[in-house]
Formats: structure tokens, C-alpha cells, sequence
């Protein structure tokens, strides 16, 4: 058997299987229970510097011509 069938042998098989096994592993990992907590943690990240809306108006003001 030459280094090519080999290769290709068990590039089908064995590592097939493994791909689709970390692949499952990394799915499961993703949608574990407490994971919801982190997710969400890291989903508010760019929002949590921001100052409330309230505040941005008190410093624009309304002229007359404003409607």
C-alpha cells in the first residue's frame, strides 16, 4: 500500500469521524445549560459604556424655529 492510499484511507475513516465528533462536541458545548448566562454577558459588552438616552437631551436645546 503506498503513502497516498494510506493517506486517503484514512482521511475517509478515522479522521472523518473525529472532525464529526468535535464538531458534535463543539454544537453541545455551545447550547450547555449555563452558557446562556455567559452568552449574554458577552452579547452586552459594546452597550455597556453607553449613557442613558435621558441624558443626551438635556444638552441639546430647542430654538424657536424648532417644532
Amino acid at each position: 500500500m503506498d503513502t497516498y492510499s494510506f493517506m486517503r484511507e484514512l482521511a475517509d475513516s478515522w479522521v472523518l469521524l473525529a472532525m464529526f465528533v468535535f464538531f458534535v462536541a463543539v454544537i453541545l458545548w455551545a447550547f450547555r445549560p449555563g452558557g446562556s448566562k455567559t452568552y449574554d454577558a458577552i452579547a452586552n459588552i459594546p452597550l455597556r459604556d453607553d449613557t442613558p438616552p435621558t441624558a443626551n437631551r438635556s444638552t441639546t436645546k430647542k430654538g424657536p424655529t424648532d417644532v
